[in-house]
């Protein structure tokens, strides 16, 4: 039979009110109080009843969350910081990932919806905004992540991605680079925004961008994105003249690029010199340590979590908000000569 707070109560010979404060870490509650609580409730395996608690409460206090790729370092610290975060408010996370897949990612979002989660955060790989007028049905706050939609109005976390692209190009033409190449994304607003920021910096610094120049690698995460690092790699090898710098959508992508270049010989950065974005933890641990332009990705899963309780705790509808987050350059050995 399952432990419930009268019984812990009793135990005690305390209220019901007085245990509920110590598993709420109340501060109006004797700290003795609260470690025999906290006690007691470890040894008689007591578990909430969340069933119970939502129908009082009308929350479930579960948050949603679909990325495209949960092995992404990008997303999974996104998850890490986002979850970490909630967890302080009493809300935990529900993580799904729709492999890239359009079809995919509605039928998780459906899945959550017929849960009545109290928020929803998606990092989206459809090309338009239509699934999720379900979720703005149900009144449910909803923050795009990382990718938004020009034509639609909703709350927004993300980084500014024209600011990567033209960190990242004006750092390679500051190391003296002229035949810089770019290793691009998918056809999204972060990987044209990346794009478009790199032709622009080339022509505003005089630099021409040669035909086959822009090499695209699609959807990039996790380890489908090295192997499009490594054949985006063969491509810019081919071209003529061959590139002496190379900007890559993302990390991933970047040490695929890398491990195809000293496969055949090309000194790193000598020869090439490599960056990518992201600023992912193995970064300085590689064989040539890999520039990069940081995310900040753990700051968008706080401030993300941040907008969900606000959200949740402000019943009143407001306009969507808009977080922005501006990236940093990490310069490691991969574009800097010593």
């Amino acid at each position: 039979m399952a432990v419930r707070l009268k019984d812990i109560a009793d135990e005690l010979g305390v209220s019901i009110v007085t245990v509920s404060k110590a598993l709420r870490d109340r501060p109006d509650i004797a700290k003795a109080t609260k470690a025999k609580v906290l006690e007691r409730v470890k040894s008689m395996n007591y578990r909430p009843n969340l069933t119970a608690r939502s129908l009082v409460t009308g929350r479930s206090f579960l948050v949603g969350l679909v990325v495209p790729d949960l092995i992404h370092p990008f997303f999974s610290e996104i998850a890490k910081s986002l979850s970490t975060t909630l967890r302080k408010k009493e809300y935990f996370l529900v993580v799904s990932s729709s492999e890239s897949d359009p079809k995919l990612e509605q039928d998780e979002i459906e899945h959550m919806l017929a849960h009545r989660l109290d928020s929803y955060v998606v990092a989206s790989c459809q090309k338009d905004p239509e699934a999720f007028r379900r979720i703005s049905d149900t009144g449910s706050p909803l923050i795009l992540l990382d990718r938004s939609f020009a034509d639609y109005a909703c709350n927004f976390v993300g980084v500014n991605d024209y600011r990567v692209g033209e960190l990242a190009t004006e750092h390679l033409i500051a190391q003296g680079r002229k035949r810089i190449a770019h290793i691009r994304g998918p056809a999204t607003n972060v990987g044209n925004r990346r794009a478009a920021a790199y032709q622009e910096t080339m022509q505003r610094h005089g630099l021409s961008i040669p035909e086959g120049y822009v090499i695209p690698a699609g959807e990039a995460g996790g380890a489908l994105g090295e192997e499009r690092g490594k054949r985006a790699m063969d491509a810019v090898l081919a071209l003529k003249p061959r590139p002496d710098a190379l900007f890559c959508f993302n990390d991933t992508v970047a040490v695929g690029a890398m491990v195809r270049a000293f496969e055949v010989g090309v000194r790193i950065p000598r020869d090439m010199a490599i960056i990518g974005c992201g600023n992912y933890h193995y970064g300085g641990k590689l064989r040539v340590p890999l520039s990069s332009v940081d995310q900040r990705a753990a700051e968008i899963g706080r401030r993300t979590a941040r907008m969900i309780i606000s959200l949740l705790e402000k019943p009143v509808p407001i306009r969507p908000r808009t977080v922005v987050l501006e990236p940093e350059l990490v310069v490691r050995a991969s574009s800097q000569l010593c």
